[in-house]
């Protein structure tokens, strides 16, 4: 029986490499089928096969409600094209330090780049910078909050 050893995608390594040089991450890692993919500041890039890991969402439970008219859409900070979402899972904290200033307030402005807040994953702090310049309309996140990947963070007009 032969073994199939597939081969590295290059260039996947070099886009990742390229993700966290433009979004100032410290660490990314991406799975498909059975290869995962990390590539970090700190190492080397490292790929092994692993077998997929299943996972499991629970249902969300349902209340029962009476049945409301319909209601026009309404673009509200969770669901809004400005809203900045999580490139990772982790624990979002909105200043440098505990006590500490936080990093923006409702109705700053922020420059493209500037961090916003700061995503500790694996003990890592990663600085998220703000993808474009704007005035801060919401902070959707509490501080020291978990949030998961592609949640809305933070509203900039």
């Amino acid at each position: 029986m032969a073994d199939k050893k597939p081969g590295i995608d290059q260039a996947l390594i070099r886009d990742l490499a390229n993700i966290l040089k433009d979004t100032d991450l410290t660490e990314i890692e991406v799975e498909q089928e059975d290869l995962r993919i990390r590539v970090s500041r700190n190492g080397t890039p490292v790929a092994m096969s692993m077998p997929a890991m299943p996972t499991y969402q629970a249902p969300l439970p349902v209340a029962a409600q009476p049945a409301a008219a319909p209601q026009p859409a309404v673009e509200t900070g969770r669901n809004s094209k400005n809203a900045v979402t999580a490139p990772m899972v982790g624990t979002a904290y909105l200043a440098p330090a505990p006590g500490a200033r936080p990093f923006i307030e409702v109705g700053a402005m922020v420059k493209e780049g500037q961090t916003i807040l700061i995503i500790e994953a694996m003990k890592t702090m990663n600085q998220i910078p703000a993808p474009r310049a704007g005035k801060v309309t919401e902070i959707l996140v509490q501080d020291a909050a978990p949030v998961e990947y592609g949640e809305p963070l933070i509203v900039i007009e």
